[in-house]
């Protein structure tokens, strides 16, 4: 199963091209994308992290963690 990484839901549920768009531009995942588990994010000037608590960590481009 996958989940939507902006709002957490089943992305077999409902329509998910608005929190596509908002992930695709300036907005980190909140949801893991696995598991959909808040995670935990910190946004930078050089980009953000996300991290799972069961999955690891996830990052933009220029970031690593």
């Amino acid at each position: 199963m996958s989940y939507c990484g902006w709002c957490g839901k089943d992305r077999a549920e409902g329509e998910h091209g608005q929190c596509d768009r908002r992930l695709n531009t300036i907005d980190p995942p909140r949801f893991c994308a696995e598991c959909a588990r808040r995670m935990v994010v910190q946004v930078t000037p050089a980009g953000w992290t996300a991290r799972c608590s069961r999955h690891g960590v996830f990052g933009s481009a220029g970031v690593t963690g």
